[in-house]
């Protein structure tokens, strides 16, 4: 019995289907498919004088269906198109989808994406039958064949509206709420769209969506066309991948002939969506896994609706899952951060937007916490740590700007937070690798014999410059003193140190970069240990570790710095070996104290310069005769050179604290001691040098000098040129031991006396002073006169001390101390003119004599007394203030003008007394107080401002206050007044301006143009005149932010106010800035020619 040949039928039908489809490809051309695609996207007909009552859901279906009729209409009647009917309908048998729909919509994408399988394999044929010819050898310049397949501008754009429609009515639709970002917020055609789809119609939402997506894959497959799918389409298709894979089912589990779709259709998905996720640009991949997962949820005010749904659960775990295999990939932190910072509105990284994304922080801050966190997928944070790390180092070294701007950023922002996060893991995996070539060369590292070789490179231009670089970006730019980055850069600061010095011999790029290193981190350093730096820097302690013996730098041909292994020295080099070591240690010293010069405000080189001070002590005491006097004759050879070679190192060291001590003498200015501390210190290690030199027998004049300027130095601490607090004074209790034993042991009587004085004030806290104190403090504060005047100055200052009883000269040290800061009470203890009870009665009484001259005279008479700061007219100050305030409203110019003398020198005393009542005299209102009576009170106002100098700081707030609301009076004289107490009030401030400086100068670019009265307008002009004098060189520092502003002002200033004083107050200005701008931009060459003699 036969079998029926229905196996070999079917054969037989596919194989001619098969040659029929190849027949009908190699007829069928691009332009038939691409104009049955135009024609399905053809916009639709208007609908008459009815089309306003036709809805726009109406206006899409009737449109999709007018165009699915044009198609068939044009393959049934005209005959070109028979072979692409063909074509399509021998796709359509093949294809295992339903096509036909009661769903326009869905009839309408099955029917456009069967003209995209066309559309593939028509090019796909092209391609396989081109064959170009041989180019030409004698025009080479000629451009090749282009291939049959490759589209034009226009058909790209064409193919890009029908993927757009497949995507709008084939994937979005049927994504589930908060997979992807729904239709109806994306356009108004997608909101239509979304109403128009019917769900409930065969086949199901989710076979199309698996239809959708598998087509539009095949068609991707095709690589010109995939370019055109996925750079637009990407974050759809992988929104209906990870639906159709991943998404549970919310019932039991359906029977075989119920479930939509097979679990082996689900494993395709999941395994087309990774094959995609691989495939695609990498940042694109993260930016739309980033877009699924969604951010937290947002809290919707009153009245507006949520712009999308919240990913479900497990979307936002599986991408997260996906971002992390990204992560994990090779340059996968360079996939992440582009991934980020693209879709954070930078365009491709380095693009226009890219350096305002670089200067957001807050993105740099969520990549670094995302690349900091270890994902569940690897084993241990170290191996996670061990494979991302390398990775972050390298975003260090990217070599376009705007791209190294934005990737240098993060990476310091990670490398700052995992050191934070994971310290001992940053230190192994980061810090090493980093500072690896620093290490490779330190005196404690042990170099490989093969490196041993005279002139092998150790270390490379290149490795040393982006080590040093990196360090940079690390440290300085992350400006995180955590301790594990500073405890790893401790090691290899010695080689630091020597590179900078190499790097001031000659021009280089990185010298910047060193110095800003170092001084970083002697900043964030603790003191003991930044002194203990600094001492192996300048070669005073051996155990800091430094560069190695073998290793030195060298110049690099293209201009940077390498280390290799130092050439083997011959004898007869062996001075030029000494002279070069010599001249290195002299340098040395020389850039410390200019690396020095930049740590003043900090307080280390205060520190240093003390801790020098203290070690020459040491010298001074050290007893040599000890070592000398010893016996040898019990020693061989070898000890006796040993014994030498130690006597040799100990000279080295005093003279290298000679020369330390010198060098810091010349480099630091006065500002080196930064607080009371340092000063106490100094002074003691000066008693303590002298005490020394007393056992020793070794005084000399330069000591008895020494210790007197450091006597007077506490005196004049003592004697008000600092506010002394009670912590202060336990810190000058240190200084009671030494003083003690100079004034029982030291030779001169007034060095003796001195220094019994001053314990004597130091142990009562002030409260009893002799006027020996007083003597030396102002013999101290007047040492400012040339060289060859301090000697007789000295012996004037002794027989000052001797002569105390009968000083001649008492009311003038009064006077000075006084203007010095100190209080009432002390003066009054010194010794005065002797103003009786009778005579003061009788001024006070002639302050209110009808005949102005003889009031104008005992104002005039109570003003010498109050600048003379008698005691008994300082007991009466509130009487006094009285009697001036009541005759600044005399009329007459003699008696207010002696009136306003006497509040001003009054004030000068007690200025937190007086001060407030003159300040709310001055801003009360014409009510109150006459416009005269104001001006004049804004007169006292000037004087004061001007008699308390830098004293004024203090009352900075009540003063300008006052007058900024001085300048919006009614008054155009008061406003005046205003302005100019503005101004004096500004050029003494300097640095203390800071903070009220946009004040100060929205005020003046306010009144300068807006202000009716011209004499306001000149005011202002002028005030900045007076500050533009008033800072000189500061004013670019002082004013940086609003100097911009200032010069415009002065520009509409000088181009269009109308009064000519006002122009040229403006245009004097303008003088005044163009001079500051030439003195920063061009300082003054000062050629000096140095003579230093080596030790």
């Amino acid at each position: 019995m036969r079998r029926p040949p229905v196996p070999l039928c079917a054969s037989v039908m596919a194989a001619v289907r098969q040659a029929a489809c190849r027949r009908v490809l190699e007829k069928c051309g691009l332009e038939q498919i691409l104009e049955a695609l135009k024609l399905l996207l053809s916009p639709g007909e208007g609908s008459g004088s009815n089309s306003l009552q036709i809805t726009k859901h109406d206006v899409l279906l009737a449109t999709l269906k007018s165009n699915l009729s044009a198609l068939e209409d044009k393959f049934l009647k005209d005959p070109h198109w028979k072979i692409l009917k063909l074509l399509r309908d021998e796709i359509a048998n093949e294809a295992e989808w339903p096509q036909d729909s009661v769903d326009v919509t869905w009839h309408f994408t099955s029917q456009t994406l069967l003209l995209l399988l066309c559309l593939k394999e028509t090019m796909l044929r092209l391609a396989a039958d081109f064959n170009p010819g041989k180019p030409n050898p004698k025009t080479p310049e000629t451009a090749p064949a282009l291939s049959p397949d490759t589209l034009s501008v226009s058909q790209q754009k064409t193919v890009q509206s029908v993927l757009q429609f497949v995507v709008t009515l084939g994937v979005c639709p049927y994504l589930v709420p908060g997979v992807g970002v729904s239709l109806r917020y994306r356009t108004e055609f997608g909101a239509v769209v979304q109403d128009v789809v019917c769900l409930s119609a065969a086949p199901s939402a989710t076979r199309r969506l698996y239809t959708s997506c598998r087509v539009l894959l095949n068609v991707a497959q095709h690589a010109s066309l995939g370019s055109l799918v996925f750079c637009r389409h990407f974050g759809d298709i992988a929104a209906g991948l990870c639906q159709l894979g991943f998404c549970p089912s919310k019932r039991s589990p359906l029977s075989p002939e119920e479930e939509v779709l097979t679990e082996e259709e689900r494993a395709l998905s999941r395994k087309a969506l990774r094959d995609i996720l691989d495939q695609v640009y990498q940042p694109l991949a993260v930016r739309e896994l980033l877009i699924l997962q969604g951010g937290p949820p947002q809290s919707c005010s009153e009245g507006k609706m949520q712009v999308r749904c919240r990913a479900p659960a497990w979307l936002r775990r599986l991408c997260g899952q996906l971002l992390s295999e990204r992560l994990m990939r090779p340059s996968g932190v360079q996939a992440v951060v582009r991934g980020i910072l693209e879709g954070a509105g930078a365009g491709a990284a380095g693009g226009s937007d890219a350096e305002a994304t670089a200067a957001d922080w807050k993105k740099c801050d969520l990549i670094a916490k995302i690349l900091a966190s270890c994902p569940q997928q690897s084993l241990s944070p170290e191996d996670y740590y061990r494979d991302i790390c390398p990775q972050i180092l390298d975003l260090f070294h990217f070599q376009d700007k705007l791209t190294a701007r934005q990737f240098q950023r993060v990476a310091t922002t990670t490398f700052v937070t995992m050191s934070r996060e994971q310290p001992q893991l940053a230190a192994k995996y980061l810090l090493q690798p980093l500072l690896a070539p620093l290490h490779r060369c330190l005196s404690t590292t042990e170099i490989p014999e093969s490196d041993m070789v005279p002139g092998t490179i150790l270390v490379t231009e290149e490795q040393l410059s982006r080590c040093i670089e990196d360090i940079y970006k690390v440290y300085v730019v992350g400006n995180e003193p955590l301790s594990v980055l500073v405890d790893s850069l401790l090691p290899v600061l010695g080689v630091l140190f020597s590179l900078y010095c190499f790097t001031k011999q000659g021009v280089s790029h990185i010298r910047s970069l060193c110095q800003e290193i170092l001084l970083w981190i002697l900043g964030r350093l603790e003191r003991k240990k930044a002194i203990a730096s600094l001492k192996g820097f300048a070669g005073l302690d051996k155990s800091v570790p430094s560069l190695h013996s073998l290793c030195h730098f060298r110049a690099a041909t293209q201009g940077g710095i390498m280390i290799t292994i130092k050439e083997a020295v011959c004898d007869e080099d062996e001075d030029e070996a000494l002279y070069q070591k010599v001249s290195s240690e002299q340098c040395r010293v020389e850039h410390l104290g200019g690396l020095l010069s930049h740590c003043q405000e900090c307080g280390l080189a205060g520190d240093f310069f003390i801790f020098c001070l203290k070690e020459l002590t040491h010298v001074a005491v050290e007893d040599e005769t000890e070592l000398k006097m010893k016996s040898f004759s019990n020693k061989n050879l070898l000890e006796l050179e040993q014994h030498q070679t130690l006597l040799v190192e100990g000279q080295e060291r005093k003279l290298l604290v000679l020369q330390l001590v010198a060098l810091l003498c010349e480099k630091m200015s006065e500002q080196i001691f930064t607080n009371i501390t340092q000063v106490v210190d100094f002074v003691a290690a000066t008693l303590q040098r002298a005490c020394a030199s007393l056992v020793h027998q070794a005084e000399s004049t330069v000591e008895s000098q020494t210790l007197s300027m450091s006597m007077g130095l506490v005196a004049v601490m003592l004697g008000g040129a600092v506010q002394l607090k009670s912590s202060d004074f336990a810190v000058l209790k240190q200084l009671l031991p030494p003083l003690e034993k100079v004034s029982s042991t030291y030779p001169d009587p007034v060095i003796q006396e001195l220094a019994a004085d001053l314990r004597i004030t130091i142990s009562t806290h002030g409260a009893f002073s002799t006027g020996a104190v007083s003597v030396a403090a102002q013999s101290t504060l007047n040492k400012k006169d040339p060289e060859g005047k301090r000697e007789e100055q000295q012996q004037t200052s002794y027989k000052k001390y001797s002569d105390m009883s009968h000083s001649h000269h008492e009311p003038q040290q009064s006077h000075v101390a006084s203007h010095e800061g100190r209080e009432p009470s002390t003066i009054a203890n010194q010794k005065s003119g002797n103003v009786t009870t009778e005579e003061l009665q009788e001024a006070l009484l002639s302050a209110y004599d009808p005949q102005i001259p003889t009031r104008a005279a005992a104002l005039r008479t109570l003003s010498r007394w109050i600048e003379q700061r008698e005691a008994k007219v300082l007991d009466v100050q509130e009487k006094l203030l009285k009697i001036f305030l009541e005759n600044l409203e005399h009329e007459d110019t003699f008696v207010y003008l002696s009136a306003i003398q006497g509040v001003a020198l009054l004030s000068d005393v007690y200025p937190e007394k007086i001060l407030p009542g003159l300040l709310a005299q001055y801003d009360s209102s014409k009510d109150r107080h006459t416009t005269e009576t104001r001006m004049k009170v804004g007169e006292v106002l000037m004087r004061i401002v001007r008699a308390l100098g830098d004293m004024v700081s203090k009352y900075r707030e009540p003063l300008i206050h006052t007058f900024l609301r001085g300048t919006r009076d009614p008054d155009s004289a008061h406003r005046a007044s205003s302005l100019s107490n503005l101004g004096e009030l500004c050029q003494r401030l300097d640095f203390m301006l800071g903070s009220v400086v946009h004040e100060v100068t929205a005020c003046l670019i306010a009144v300068a143009k807006t202000d009716h009265e011209v004499q306001v307008r000149r005011a202002a002009i002028h005030v900045i005149v007076l500050l533009l004098r008033g800072l000189s060189q500061k004013a670019t520092e002082v004013l940086r932010d609003v100097l911009k502003d200032l010069y415009r002002l002065l520009k509409h200033v000088v181009c269009l106010e109308p009064d000519d004083v006002a122009r040229l107050h403006a245009q004097l200005a303008l003088e005044e800035l163009d001079e500051i701008m030439r003195n920063f931009l061009f300082p003054p060459q000062k050629l000096e020619k140095k003579i230093t003699v080596l030790p």
